[in-house]
């Protein structure tokens, strides 16, 4: 669900499935699944290089020490997840990280958000990254600190947003994160705020369910070229915005703004 406040309100929902991962045992689909596969074409498929780019140079850094990152494009998936999280004094060696994301239909990969919750070796979450990718294809990643309010573990942050995501949006806002640990049910919520005021809310939530090669098939009927469709609705309701008449900005705008990206477009260099 998507609902825009300001400048004037906006607002839809659709349904999408996502697939949980433990990056220990993602192998085990190319043996246990006929209709999943990792690293190799599938009618579902997942690819590590489509992940966490840290194998890249960091675009407009805002720390000095971004670039230190930049590791082996030959790693895992979560060897890359555990550096990552250890450059930023995590440590997680040992644990569990469990990958939530729409995974490629028929080879075709659009992503606007995946997450990464993060284990140490004891089994107990401690962070979560959120990874942004806008429709430049640009990746952007937060990391996102666990919390101690409430009874069930959730992880919950305010920062700066730095990206580009949609020409309705300026790049100077924040993002606005809650997301609980994934069990029975998934549920996150991703707003933009302009300093207190909220401008935008988004919101994914759903049950649990084993993945099956029937339950694959059935999605391809229910869901049919559901990354296709994600890419399409975001031009539909950017249209939908535009005839509103809703104030937009070109991408090279502010582009001194733009922060911690990857694969940066070409406008920007």
């Amino acid at each position: 669900m998507h609902h825009r406040f300001v400048p004037k309100e906006h607002k839809f929902n659709y349904r999408i499935f996502l697939v949980a991962l433990d990056l220990d045992e993602i192998e085990l689909c190319n043996k246990k699944l006929f209709f999943f596969s990792v690293n190799r074409w599938n009618i579902y498929s997942i690819k590590e290089a489509d992940y966490l780019p840290t194998f890249e140079k960091v675009h407009n850094p805002t720390k000095t020490n971004a670039n230190e990152l930049k590791q082996d494009s030959s790693k895992s998936l979560k060897e890359r997840v555990i550096n990552y999280l250890a450059h930023n004094n995590i440590n997680c060696e040992g644990g569990k990280i469990v990958l939530v994301t729409v995974p490629r239909i028929f080879g075709y990969a659009f992503n606007p958000v995946s997450f990464y919750y993060c284990y140490d070796k004891s089994g107990t979450s401690v962070a979560a990254i959120v990874e942004v990718t806008n429709t430049f294809r640009e990746m952007k990643l937060y990391l996102v600190n666990k919390t101690n309010e409430g009874n069930k573990p959730r992880f919950s942050a305010r920062m700066a947003k730095n990206f580009y995501v949609s020409p309705f949006s300026k790049v100077d806002l924040s993002f606005d994160f809650d997301l609980y640990e994934p069990s029975h049910v998934f549920a996150v919520c991703i707003d933009d705020y302009n300093e207190k005021s909220r401008v935008l809310e988004s919101t994914m939530a759903g049950p649990r369910r084993s993945m099956t090669d029937s339950r694959l098939l059935v999605w391809l009927l229910k869901y049919p070229l559901l990354t296709i469709r994600i890419i399409s609705l975001i031009h539909i309701h950017a249209l939908k915005l535009y005839l509103k008449k809703i104030p937009w900005f070109k991408k090279t705008a502010n582009a001194d703004l733009q922060k911690d990206l990857f694969k940066p477009h070409h406008s920007l260099n």
